[in-house]
């Protein structure tokens, strides 16, 4: 193995990654290349905002109506066969919008539909693949795991992706959906070569619902693992206020036009980019609950921050910065999760969590706009710094206690 493939990959994270890892990556591409192309493509056959607006929510609506049930399914199956079985929807729900578009007799609706159809096999695809790493790996490398995750997301999904999908659409409108619809099964395919997984084991038989109450249980009562997931549902909360509404408070109250709101996604993809060359140094001589409470803190000061600044250059170092700590909190957070659920929880828990975010990113959305409405563009940035403020006080001494906290064992999975 090169250097190159070591430090990208660590022999001792075994073949099982390398293969999780690719498969994850080239997804990620056909994820990024939808990114920049279903907007396009519905605002090319609607001017409504109401619909075009919907096309964002349908992002994220699968994970309210169906993220538990995803974790409660990925923990009664083999989890590898589940993510092969989603990247198959996915590809073939792709593959219709392509044909509905080459005929000439895709609308509005159908696009819709395919956005819903795509994101509910999304769902169960994510789902079970963040299950599959705790098995893979060992505790101690459950990090530097999620940090290559991470990092091709980022380079995949928010730098390659984005950029990729808006020129193909200007060649064609059905080019991006094929070339996505290709990188999904190579991502299939890619999934195949794992090697089989253990099914979890089970005491009797049990229906769904009584599942995802055991694992909604579970979550309640393991405090460390419940303070993490109020803390990321807060925060998301207030991060997602502001965001609603970026693309105005960049180009009228920045001054910054389309191609500095552009500027601003590409900065913060960047500045998570070059945090993954740091991650493992930052490890191994950096305890997770300083990472934890330095991550947040950074995040209060650049809602004023952002709050506070007239300029667009301010915004684009601001937004660097926040790419750069907001992954190092993504990869902790996980992490941290990971080591401390059980292997036979591990979809329901982290489907909790999952919900938490989405959650709170719907919630937020709605009370951004609703801010930004009454009190101006900037008032959702300040809302975003005395919400995440006050949490972070009141979750302050709980942050040391969740970083610290033991792996829970497996029969006390059984026992909630």
């Amino acid at each position: 193995m090169t250097a190159l493939a070591e430090l990208i990959a660590p022999r001792r994270l075994g073949p099982d990654f390398r293969w999780l890892m690719s498969a994850a990556w080239t997804s990620n591409i056909g994820d990024g290349i939808a990114l920049a192309a279903s907007p396009l493509l519905i605002a090319s056959m609607t001017s409504s905002p109401v619909l075009v607006a919907s096309g964002a929510m349908l992002q994220f609506l699968p994970w309210l109506l169906f993220g538990l049930h995803a974790g409660a399914i990925a923990d009664r199956v083999e989890r590898r066969m589940l993510v092969m079985l989603a990247h198959g929807i996915r590809a073939l729900v792709v593959t219709a919008l392509v044909a509905f578009l080459v005929t000439g007799t895709a609308n509005i609706a159908i696009v819709l539909t395919v956005s819903f159809l795509y994101g509910t096999a999304e769902v169960f695809a994510d789902t079970s693949t963040s299950t599959l790493l705790p098995i893979m790996v060992q505790p101690a490398d459950l990090g530097i795991g999620n940090a290559r995750l991470q990092a091709g997301f980022l380079v995949a999904n928010q730098l390659a992706g984005p950029p990729l999908g808006a020129f193909l659409f200007a060649v064609g409108s059905f080019w991006p959906f094929l070339a996505q619809v290709l990188a999904v099964s190579l991502g299939l395919v890619l999934v195949s070569r794992i090697a089989r997984q253990p099914v979890p084991p089970r005491a009797e038989p049990t229906r769904v619902r009584h599942d995802i109450g055991q694992g909604l249980r579970w979550a309640w009562q393991h405090r460390p693992v419940r303070t993490l997931i109020v803390i990321i549902l807060a925060f998301n909360v207030t991060w997602a206020a502001p965001w609603s509404i970026l693309v105005l408070y960049a180009t009228e109250h920045l001054g910054m036009g389309p191609v500095g709101f552009g500027a601003l996604t590409t900065a913060s993809a960047v500045g998570g980019l070059l945090a993954t060359l740091s991650f493992g140094w930052l490890e191994r001589h950096v305890s997770f609950a300083v990472l934890m409470k330095a991550c947040l803190s950074l995040e209060v000061l650049m809602h004023l921050a952002f709050a506070l600044t007239t300029s667009g250059a301010v915004a684009l170092v601001i937004m660097f910065g926040f790419g750069a700590y907001a992954f190092v909190w993504g990869t902790i957070s996980t992490t941290v999760r990971q080591r401390l659920v059980p292997h036979d929880l591990q979809g329901r828990v982290g489907s909790v969590n999952m919900v938490g975010v989405f959650g709170g990113m719907v919630l937020g959305q709605a009370l951004g706009g609703m801010i930004a409405q009454t009190w101006g563009l900037t008032a959702p940035w300040w809302f975003a710094f005395g919400g995440s403020a006050i949490t972070l006080l009141l979750m302050w001494r709980q942050i040391s206690h969740i970083a610290a906290a033991k792996p829970a064992l497996d029969e006390d999975a059984v026992a909630a």
